[in-house]
């Protein structure tokens, strides 16, 4: 099965439809939210985690949503029409709608999860670092930059992956201009020290990771700990093991940064195990 659609309102439509109008501000200005979530035995994981920051980010944007009940009946109507032994990648989407209309527009697809996906959980990511040109404390006090919220606006995060890909590589980290690491464009940076699972503080505006809060909060039972702190490239060099974890993706072990080879990391498999993701 390739793809399922969905609309609020009009239910489960043929994935060709059209849905947008022209005028739609999610499609101009990229007015609007959405959240991914992984699909598993036929249902998403971590359903509310994702509807609670879709309902952050929204609030960011000052847009209002529809409510709680009709988003999570939007996702039964696409997980009802999904086979249950197929992974999947739900994705809710709601657009500040047409520019001159009376209210949102969301709707919803539900596909299955690619070959490359599963295969680079196998194989690892080879990274490169990318300068955000901010300091890391300076979405966290300037709001209007969106720090933290998942809006449609991704134009610059698939232009980092796309520079990735011209550069033979698979992923990049953002690097604040003071010299701290980030995040991926569209995953978490976890690394492992001394016992620690760490990722970065909430504070330089970082999307706030569902795969990776779930994984902190529930390390503990391998007998690490879990923190946030800042963190630099040398420092992530002489890591235990450095991984970027996303909804779709899972966990995926970082080989390899700006050319420099990193820690085998070794606990991989444990951890996919413990959010329970297939290799």
């Amino acid at each position: 099965m390739e793809r399922v659609v969905a609309v609020l309102g009009r239910g489960v439509i043929p994935a060709t439809t059209p849905i947008l109008r022209a005028d739609d501000l999610g499609a101009v200005r990229g007015d609007g939210v959405f959240e991914t979530a992984h699909v598993r035995s036929g249902r998403p994981w971590l359903f509310d985690e994702h509807l609670d920051r879709m309902a952050r980010s929204a609030a960011r944007l000052d847009l209002d949503l529809p409510s709680r009940a009709e988003l999570a009946g939007l996702a039964d109507l696409l997980c009802a029409q999904w086979p249950a032994d197929t992974e999947g990648a739900l994705k809710l989407i709601c657009t500040r709608g047409p520019e001159h209309g009376s209210g949102v527009t969301c709707f919803g697809t539900l596909t299955e999860v690619p070959d490359s996906t599963r295969a680079v959980r196998r194989t690892g990511l080879r990274l490169g670092t990318l300068n955000l040109g901010l300091a890391a404390d300076a979405r966290s006090a300037a709001p209007w930059l969106l720090g933290g919220a998942k809006t449609l606006s991704y134009a610059m995060n698939m232009a980092c992956q796309r520079w990735a890909a011209a550069a033979g590589l698979d992923d990049v980290l953002w690097v604040s201009a003071d010299g701290y690491l980030l995040e991926a464009p569209t995953s978490t940076l976890v690394w492992l020290e001394h016992g620690t699972l760490y990722t970065v503080p909430q504070a330089t505006g970082i999307l706030s990771g569902t795969t990776a809060r779930w994984l902190l909060d529930h390390v503990d039972a391998l007998g690490w700990h879990a923190g946030e702190r800042m963190v630099r490239q040398d420092e992530l060099e002489r890591a235990t093991g450095v991984w970027l974890t996303s909804s779709v993706r899972g966990i995926v072990a970082v080989r390899e940064l700006d050319g420099v080879k990193l820690a085998d990391p070794a606990h991989t498999d444990t951890l996919r195990d413990l959010l329970g993701f297939p290799a």
